[in-house]
């Protein structure tokens, strides 16, 4: 409700603004219609199940989101995640993930996490996408070149089936699904057709052919799953077994991070294209209703989709009117027009996915990214991308969030630095003390930097190496932003050794969280009383005019 009254203040539902919107709702209802039949039957799913979920998960983010004109339904990013979950669990498991990866998303956006997430690297993101494209590509080959059942369980035992069987190519799909696939491509460039999507149109012309030839060996939605049913779902409520949840929790979280990723990149897309700003942490909360309620009715994993809603905006969408249209566009296609599916050939389905997986793919920006990027970013891509395809998506992600992390520690912990302060640069402070020069066996270093568990080795290196033991050392922290406790056991442990050779150790210019958690850990009780200041001549005050032994 929130997108709506931020759209009635800022003037969408006035006069001249309705039609506009319904008109864009009507268009993106269409264009979600084989979208969502070709996730649902690629994700393991009937094809009904993507239109509840197309239908179920658009009404509630339009009403509830953080983004006035995202349009959320199945996607093809979770079709990878999502198949495996149905081949293992079944539509039921694939039900409970669902629900699982909702209450996450929800206890995200109350946790205010909508930030976080953009915080995910490029090459963990593009890697992960690039992999779920390969994977939805071989996917499709059984259905666009009508090759019979093959088995395997991982992608390379898939793949290798795959190649023993493609000399029984069935001509007659594979010439439907190369016309579809041509019609995906083209169709728009064609005089008239130029608003008509492509997709619809290769839906169509080839479930006319088919309607009107009957070629017999053509796969169809009829043959496959028999027609889709006419009418909405019934309300059911899968059957939850804790087992099941400990098993699922994999998945689910990999469902609920992938539906946070891109549904909040869809909203920045969508902020590009209108000038608003969306609320991120709304947005989670509408994105994990949508995913608790849809598996309710029959419905699966679903998110903000990028392309349905940038099509929503480039066709007048400006408020959740236009969202709300989509989904009764479907509701009225599965109440009245269900029958007329029974005959789309999912040769036609299959190449409408040919074209989504090589858009999710990123081929130029993978390429840009492997080639440009510093080589760690470069190897943590390609680690994700293969992990993606060979290994599992859970493990893909975890793996190169980890790496990406490690990768950050240590960049940030190569920037921490520990040196000696010159005393030119401390002649403005002597001055002031009526100094000309530090008095002897006094040193002055300096950490510039966060000082992490990272950054330990640093000052553990610079400190107790030093060639000749001062009599003071005054270690200034006025450039440490942070600290950690194992940053603040380091410090402590690195003052306790100093004393133990004789060295006076003194520590001032700590910021107000450094100097408090100083105190709190211990550290100060340290030092002898007095050792501490919050500026550097408080303690240069304390120094005897000579420290020679």
């Amino acid at each position: 409700m929130i997108t709506i009254l931020e759209a009635k203040r800022s003037g969408q539902f006035g006069k001249g603004r309705l039609l506009p919107n319904i008109v864009a709702g009507v268009i993106v209802g269409v264009v979600a219609l084989p979208l969502a039949m070709a996730f649902a039957i690629a994700s393991g799913a009937r094809p009904e199940q993507g239109i509840y979920t197309a239908i179920i998960g658009g009404f509630m983010v339009s009403l509830l989101g953080g983004s006035r004109v995202q349009i959320a339904g199945p996607t093809g990013a979770f079709i990878a995640i999502l198949a495996g979950v149905t081949a293992k669990y079944g539509i039921d498991g694939l039900r409970v993930a669902t629900l699982m990866a909702g209450f996450i998303l929800l206890l995200m956006g109350v946790a205010k996490m909508g930030a976080v997430i953009r915080f995910i690297p490029a090459p963990v993101v593009v890697g992960f996408t690039s992999g779920i494209g390969v994977i939805i590509f071989v996917g499709q080959w059984r259905d666009f070149l009508g090759l019979p059942a093959t088995g395997g369980e991982h992608f390379h035992e898939k793949l290798l089936h795959l190649l023993g069987v493609i000399t029984q190519v069935h001509v007659p799909t594979l010439a439907i699904g190369v016309l579809s696939l041509l019609l995906v491509l083209y169709s728009s460039r064609v005089r008239g057709m130029a608003r008509v999507p492509g997709p619809l149109t290769a839906m169509v012309v080839a479930t006319v052919i088919q309607s009107v030839l009957k070629i017999p060996g053509v796969a169809t939605i009829g043959t496959a799953f028999g027609g889709i049913p006419l009418g909405l779902p019934d309300f059911s409520i899968p059957t939850v077994t804790f087992t099941q949840m400990i098993q699922l929790i994999g998945p689910a979280f990999t469902i609920a991070m992938l539906g946070a990723i891109e549904s909040l990149l869809s909203a920045v897309v969508a902020d590009g294209m209108t000038g608003t700003k969306h609320d991120s942490n709304q947005e989670l909360v509408g994105q994990g209703l949508a995913n608790i309620v849809a598996p309710l009715f029959g419905g699966f994993a679903a998110t903000g989709a990028i392309a349905r809603t940038a099509t929503n905006v480039r066709n007048g969408g400006t408020s959740p009117l236009a969202g709300i249209t989509h989904t009764l566009t479907l509701v009225a296609v599965i109440l009245f027009l269900a029958p007329l599916a029974q005959n789309i050939p999912l040769a036609a389905l299959a190449a409408i996915l040919f074209v989504v997986a090589y858009n999710m793919s990123e081929i130029p920006h993978f390429l840009h990214i492997l080639l440009r990027a510093p080589r760690a970013d470069g190897l943590i891509l390609v680690i994700t991308f293969v992990l993606t395809v060979f290994a599992d998506l859970v493990v893909a992600v975890n793996v190169g969030v980890i790496l990406a992390t490690l990768q950050f520690l240590r960049r940030m912990a190569a920037s921490v630095e520990v040196h000696a302060v010159e005393e030119g640069d401390l002649k403005s402070t002597l001055h002031g003390l009526g100094q000309t020069a530090l008095p002897k066996g006094a040193l002055v270093y300096e950490i510039n930097g966060p000082f992490f568990f990272g950054a330990v080795e640093s000052l553990e290196r610079m400190l107790l190496q030093t060639r000749t033991d001062p009599k003071v050392l005054i270690l200034r922290l006025r450039l440490v932003p942070f600290m950690d406790f194992t940053g603040l056991q380091a410090l402590q442990d690195v003052v306790r050794k100093l004393q133990k050779r004789g060295v006076r150790v003194m520590l001032c210019e700590a910021n107000h969280r450094v100097r408090a958690k100083l105190w709190k850990s211990g550290v100060l009780d340290t030092v002898d009383e007095g050792d501490y200041a919050d500026d550097l001549a408080g303690v240069l005050r304390r120094l005897p005019d000579d420290l020679a032994a």
